[in-house]
């Protein structure tokens, strides 16, 4: 009897967990879907606008503030290190990877201002700057992001739901149609996973020469 009665207790909570698991497992697959589907000439061209800077000698430089720095860092390596054997390596760098610089900027800049200001010493103009938002807008992305838009450079923008000051920045917005942080993410990774391949294939096809 003691057995059948906890059976009966979990028995709402296992359902609840299956329907938020199904909810969850479809929005990954929807989402993701309407995006790409209503992006995907943007991003082709986003891609050979890359490719170009990168043929002139550019590099890309990814920042982005909290949850969105540890995607920074994912892109700069997916472009340093290929995964894919045989691919050509690009200059790029996660500009929160070093912890000492953005922090004394961040003491010493004004508020908001610590992206710009690394920007403004490293950055050139034929470079790339893609700030990462999450399921909201960011001050210092946004800052990082028109400061290397006046100084020439290419810049991109991912961001969720809350445009936010950044998109009038950005050369391509690229702005996933939710407030879950979660699945915000999710496009994200794929989405810069896409840039990633597809320079690479403007490369290979010769399209930028």
């Amino acid at each position: 009897m003691s057995g059948l009665a906890i059976s009966d207790s979990v028995r709402p909570a296992r359902a609840a967990m299956r329907s938020l698991a199904e909810r969850r497992f479809r929005a990954s697959i929807e989402l993701p879907t309407r995006f790409f589907e209503a992006h995907a000439d943007e991003i082709s061209r986003a891609c050979l606008e890359m490719a170009r800077r990168f043929q002139r000698g550019g590099r890309l430089l990814v920042f982005g503030e909290g949850a969105a720095a540890t995607d920074a860092q994912h892109v700069s390596v997916e472009f340093v290190h290929p995964v894919l054997v045989g691919k050509r390596a690009l200059p790029a760098l996660s500009l929160g990877s070093d912890a000492a610089t953005l922090s004394a900027m961040a003491a010493s800049a004004p508020s908001g201002d610590a992206f710009a200001h690394i920007l403004e010493i490293l950055g050139r103009g034929s470079d790339i700057a893609l700030g990462i938002a999450g399921s909201s807008s960011s001050l210092s992305t946004a800052r990082g992001l028109a400061r290397a838009k006046r100084m020439g450079m290419l810049t991109i923008y991912l961001d969720g739901e809350a445009i936010g000051p950044a998109g009038a920045a950005a050369d391509f917005v690229f702005t996933v149609p939710s407030s879950d942080p979660m699945l915000v993410q999710e496009v994200h990774e794929m989405l810069y996973h896409v840039l990633w391949e597809l320079v690479h294939v403007f490369f290979e096809q010769r399209a930028v020469e």
